[in-house]
């Protein structure tokens, strides 16, 4: 494993103070992540965006030269956003921390639209990351101790974000967060041939089930997670490869993923697109201000074990998921200008 350190753009002091001072005003102005209004407005306010910013962003969206990028030199006021949490549950909302949520959906709307799943963290659009204690050995971004493992974002669902961005307020142990993308040179061509076949099966990953969430009564829950049970009752097989036979697409997520018993093929190229990608897997730390943006599918992303202390020190990040075009969620959503899935 290496570290990461391409693509990055440091904002200039004066940059980092307009993102900060237009962050702080627009909390001002709205009521939380989810105000309907902040959702309508994101693209004219993401405008005033630095013009650096947003062309940085925009040649990433469009080139596609890189899996992921980061943005460097953010603003945290350390005394406004406080410690870090116990838990994201029962939290005031919005938090001191609604600022960095504004940016961090400013973004968002510059690379495309960002939405959230009725299925995570109660339906929030903006999502915390950091170590919930109970949760020290599960495979999810609120674990510690046991290695994330290396995924694409909610590879499972057809409508799963085209871009994932993670925010660091806070990372004083320097953990890292686990980047890497496919060499396609490095699989025989069978192998290829069987990747953009569809072999595959790929679990929801424990973020979307109901302990993991909160749940008044068993009829709330149900409605809830129906089109999860729906995914778990009746899988489909998916191909890990599409798109661009030169430059594929990834839809990976080895954790969770399983072969039909009768394809020793599809589990042999499983096999081997893995130990591809665990060669090239990389670290980047992000430092308290900096933005990772991921093209969820051309990189793969997980992150190192640690040890946490949960005395308000821990690491703590933002995330957003992002779409492209919204409209393809549409059965999936409760109106055509809701932006949760479930």
């Amino acid at each position: 494993m290496h570290t990461a350190t391409r693509n990055v753009l440091k904002l200039t002091a004066r940059e980092a103070e307009i993102s900060a001072e237009l962050a702080i005003e627009l909390s001002h102005q709205y009521t939380s992540p989810e105000d309907p209004q902040l959702m309508f407005d994101l693209p004219f306010l993401a405008a005033r965006l630095p013009e650096r910013t947003r062309r940085f962003l925009r040649s990433f969206v469009l080139e596609e030269a890189g899996g992921y990028c980061v943005l460097s030199g953010h603003r945290i006021d350390i005394e406004r956003i406080g410690t870090t949490p116990r838990h994201w549950r029962d939290r005031e909302r919005p938090g001191p921390e609604f600022p960095e949520e504004i940016l961090l959906l400013l973004y968002g709307a510059v690379v495309g639209e960002p939405f959230g799943w009725t299925t995570q963290q109660d339906g929030r659009l903006v999502h915390d990351v950091f170590p919930i204690k109970g949760h020290d050995h599960e495979q999810l971004g609120t674990g510690s101790s046991e290695l994330l493992t290396w995924h694409i974002e909610d590879a499972f669902h057809p409508y799963r974000g085209d871009y994932l961005l993670l925010s660091a307020l806070r990372n004083p142990d320097d953990v890292a967060t686990t980047v890497g993308e496919l060499d396609l040179s490095a699989l025989p061509p069978e192998h290829v041939d069987t990747l953009f076949d569809k072999r595959f099966y790929i679990a929801p990953d424990e973020s979307h089930l109901p302990k993991n969430n909160s749940t008044s009564d068993d009829a709330e829950a149900a409605e809830r997670f129906a089109s999860i049970e729906r995914l778990i009752s009746n899988r489909e097989r998916v191909a890990v490869l599409y798109g661009s036979r030169r430059a594929p697409y990834l839809r990976l997520d080895p954790y969770f993923m399983e072969v039909p018993d009768d394809d020793p093929h599809a589990r042999d190229a499983l096999q081997a697109v893995t130990e591809v990608v665990d060669r090239a897997l990389g670290n980047v730390v992000l430092g308290q201000g900096d933005v990772l943006c991921v093209n969820n599918h051309l990189a793969v992303h997980g992150r190192v074990p640690f040890q946490a202390r949960y005395d308000g020190s821990d690491r703590w990040l933002k995330r957003i998921n992002v779409t492209s075009d919204l409209r393809k969620s549409r059965e999936m959503r409760a109106s055509a200008d809701s932006r949760l899935i479930g």
